[in-house]
């Protein structure tokens, strides 16, 4: 079919019957082993999607476009296939028809999907402007940037489907064969200067506070029954690895094993260094590859004109190895703010409410000499993220 009778076809059908065609094509070829990606679980740390073959690649290539014979088999599989590359949303049957093996990250409950052979599309944050998507933002001004843009997932588009809003990312997981994976949220202040500017006390967050540690409050906290949110803030950034080191485990997947959610109490240099040692076992090239990496991340970040002008709040590492690759991106952009024009941030100092500090490069100082020194042999008997 030439270029000419394809265009026919296709707009007589119109993108309705595209997709209808796609979806009853993919629907049947799909079955019913797999469960939809919004499933009753939302909150689990990892989804998968179950692996039915194999990929090479680590980014998405172009579709070739073959010629159909006259079946009509073979004309509707055609039609499906160019319906699902030229209409934007991805069905649920894509979703489940999906070749490859996909988790849902800790950080990300219900918001993530996999799109296509190497992409994914993640939600809108909630909260965000109707006219104003930071992220996506983020993601296109990094794009552009010549020197962070190897270090973020490639980027590719914005859309809407079924009312939401999304954007589609490249899949970083693509191509690699039951690897093992960790997410590393930076800073040593993971929530937003607007976010905690009302003083007022409240006793909800009181509450939670007492049920993580009954011993935080001050004597006149508990005489209030009420903190402030920048209080309980603080505190949680306390709980975790957060306040003292600049980044904290998110999460932990390790090949064939459940993934690690308790993480909540890793929070001393000795026992991120014993998770993380456990992490890379005894793969001495996975962890000079994701020292390296992180290194050139840690140097395109400095040189980065958009970091100089940028808060860079609740970002992530992604790292991921097999037994054949190695990588690590920074991903997560849905709190990064552009700071007012008579500040400077340098992304190490200490937060102070007006500064913008976030304490990024804190964080990825460290992050960096953990994993150069992690060794397994020294690990103590903290949590183990081979269970």
């Amino acid at each position: 079919m030439n270029s000419v009778s394809r265009q026919s076809v296709l707009s007589r059908l119109g993108p309705g019957g595209l997709l209808y065609a796609a979806n009853k094509i993919i629907a049947v070829a799909a079955g019913k082993d797999e469960d939809r990606w919004r499933s009753k679980n939302e909150g689990a740390l990892f989804k998968r999607w179950k692996r039915t073959g194999s990929s090479v690649e680590t980014t998405p290539a172009a579709p070739t476009l073959t010629t159909p014979s006259t079946q009509p088999s073979d004309l509707l599989k055609f039609l499906a296939i160019n319906a699902l590359e030229l209409s934007a949303p991805a069905s649920d049957a894509l979703l489940k028809s999906r070749s490859s093996e996909w988790f849902q990250l800790s950080g990300h409950p219900g918001s993530l999907a996999p799109a296509g052979p190497g992409t994914v599309w993640k939600r809108r944050a909630a909260g965000d402007h109707p006219a104003h998507n930071p992220e996506c933002d983020a993601y296109k001004a990094l794009a552009a940037c010549p020197h962070m843009r190897s270090a973020i997932p490639r980027f590719y588009r914005e859309l809407e489907y079924g009312g939401e809003n999304f954007i589609e990312l490249q899949d970083l997981l693509h191509g690699f064969r039951d690897p093992h994976v960790m997410d590393i949220k930076m800073g040593t202040r993971t929530f937003l200067e607007d976010e905690v500017s009302n003083a007022r006390a409240r006793t909800d967050l009181y509450e939670k506070m007492v049920r993580l540690d009954p011993n935080a409050p001050t004597e006149a906290e508990h005489a209030a029954r009420a903190v402030t949110k920048l209080r309980y803030m603080q505190f949680r950034e306390q709980c975790s690895s957060s306040a003292e080191q600049g980044f904290r485990i998110e999460a932990v997947k390790m090949p064939g094993e459940p993934p690690l959610t308790d993480l909540q109490k890793v929070r001393e240099p000795k026992q991120l260094s014993a998770t993380i040692a456990r992490f890379l076992g005894d793969d001495e090239r996975a962890r000079r590859a994701i020292a390296a990496r992180l290194r050139e991340i840690r140097s395109l970040f400095e040189k980065s004109e958009f970091f100089r002008t940028h808060e860079i709040v609740g970002s992530s590492i992604f790292i991921i190895y097999d037994d054949e690759r190695v990588g690590a991106w920074l991903i997560d952009f849905a709190k990064t703010r552009r700071v007012p024009n008579d500040i400077k941030v340098t992304h190490r100092e200490p937060w102070q409410q007006g500064n913008h500090e976030e304490g990024f490069l804190y964080g990825l100082d460290r992050l960096i000499n953990t994993i150069e020194t992690a060794r397994l042999s020294e690990t103590m008997t903290e949590p183990d993220v081979s269970r």
